[in-house]
């Protein structure tokens, strides 16, 4: 893969323990079946490259975004601070807030969303199902809504569990399926619309300075995002009192 490529991935941050970018929409996280180029693969190379480093570089997956997600991400350039950094997912001390655009209109303002999900290997297809489901983990998440425009809402999501496709189920399970999500609003979306859905603020304690660290990406200015004014997404990234 070429070298442009790469000079779309914005950097938020980088230092020897990390390095946190903004993740391009369409690219998978990691290697799958689908054998296209993958991000982990490419900054490693971009690592290699800008550092002139012989043989393998290390690159550890902390958290990952669906395929066709964009936004922060961060990423661990050493195996401690990937062990570190994981710790802090487990312990939830990692922050994680999302964008989404969705159909309709949720039942108040703000709220929090609980559901027991299950996921199918081998369809890739995540259900709500009852309590007590065999192999069912508890998603739960916040949400806010910051605008509504004709019947799409914008909402912003902080997540409390790291679910599976959780933030596109639970929202459907809601009645508010994500603009262009093919695979939980069909009914709703049209094929080769893309999901508006971004992750916006990755928030964690350094896992070796134990500073705060805090990467923010804003969706791009483009439909359905830019159904609002500036001022409206910039309430985004505004930190929870």
């Amino acid at each position: 893969m070429s070298h442009e490529h790469l000079s779309q991935i914005p950097i938020l941050y980088e230092d020897n323990h990390l390095l946190g970018i903004v993740k391009p929409v369409n690219i998978p996280t990691q290697a799958d079946i689908s054998g296209d180029p993958d991000l982990l693969s490419l900054l490693k190379d971009d690592i290699k490259e800008r550092y002139s480093k012989p043989g393998n570089v290390y690159l550890g997956l902390v958290h990952r975004l669906d395929r066709p997600v964009g936004g922060a991400m961060i990423f661990a350039k050493t195996s401690k601070a990937a062990s570190r950094l994981s710790e802090t997912v487990r312990s939830r001390s990692f922050h994680k807030v999302y964008a989404a655009v969705v159909h309709g209109q949720l039942p108040a303002p703000r709220g929090t969303l609980r559901d027991m999900l299950l996921k199918d290997p081998k369809t890739n297809i995540v259900s709500v199902v009852k309590s007590g489901t065999p192999g069912a983990k508890e998603a739960i998440l916040d949400y806010e809504v910051l605008g509504t425009n004709g019947s799409f809402s914008l909402v912003r999501i902080e997540l409390h569990t790291g679910r599976s496709h959780q933030i596109r189920v639970q929202m459907n399970q809601a009645g508010c399926p994500l603009y262009g999500d093919q695979k939980y609003g069909s009914r709703l979306n049209k094929p080769g619309q893309q999901i508006a859905l971004w992750s916006v603020i990755v928030r964690f304690p350094h896992p070796v300075t134990k500073e705060d660290v805090k990467l923010t990406s804003l969706p791009p200015a483009e439909h359905p995002w830019n159904l609002w004014t500036e001022p409206v997404l910039n309430r985004l990234m505004m930190d929870e009192a």
